[in-house]
């Protein structure tokens, strides 16, 4: 399902102009969003690793990674939703559902499109937006999913060249 275009969205993963590690992100989430997103990893056949630290472990509960004492090594799950698609979820706040991509992985209209089923897939589970800000540029979404809509929209326009 071809939500974007490369066409119309090439310039937002460029990472000369727009730095490679955009951040992606639900916000006003919960703890038991953090749950949802962690079962629905669980349940996708997507490759997954969660590590603590360099200590590799097996699922958690959202509740006990969320709870880890501030100077606990710093817990992460990288989900591979295709090959040579990587995103990083670390897990700072409750509040909001932190991931990193490399948009040097996210080159074409295939990628694209593995990234927006990616989002859309998360979106709907929570029946929240997953927001995509450019590196650097928090708070100022470039896409990202609609709830409304049902699918992945641009949520800026670039530049005209």
């Amino acid at each position: 399902m071809c939500e974007l275009l490369w066409a119309d969205v090439a310039y937002f993963f460029d990472p000369d102009l727009m730095g490679s590690l955009p951040d992606v992100r639900v916000p006003g989430a919960a703890i038991q969003d953090w749950q949802a997103v962690l079962d629905l990893v669980g349940e996708s056949g997507w490759k997954w690793q969660y590590a603590e630290g360099e200590a590799v472990l097996p699922m958690p509960r959202a509740e006990a990674v969320l709870s880890l004492p501030v100077d606990a090594d710093c817990p992460e799950l990288r989900v591979w939703p295709a090959d040579d698609v990587l995103a990083i979820f670390r897990f700072h706040e409750a509040e909001q559902i932190d991931f990193d991509v490399d948009l040097r992985e996210l080159q074409g209209q295939e990628r694209l499109d593995v990234f927006c089923g990616f989002l859309r897939t998360i979106g709907r589970r929570l029946g929240k937006p997953v927001l995509m800000d450019p590196e650097g540029d928090y708070g100022h979404p470039v896409l990202g999913f609609d709830v409304e809509a049902d699918r992945v929209v641009l949520l800026a326009e670039p530049p005209v060249r």
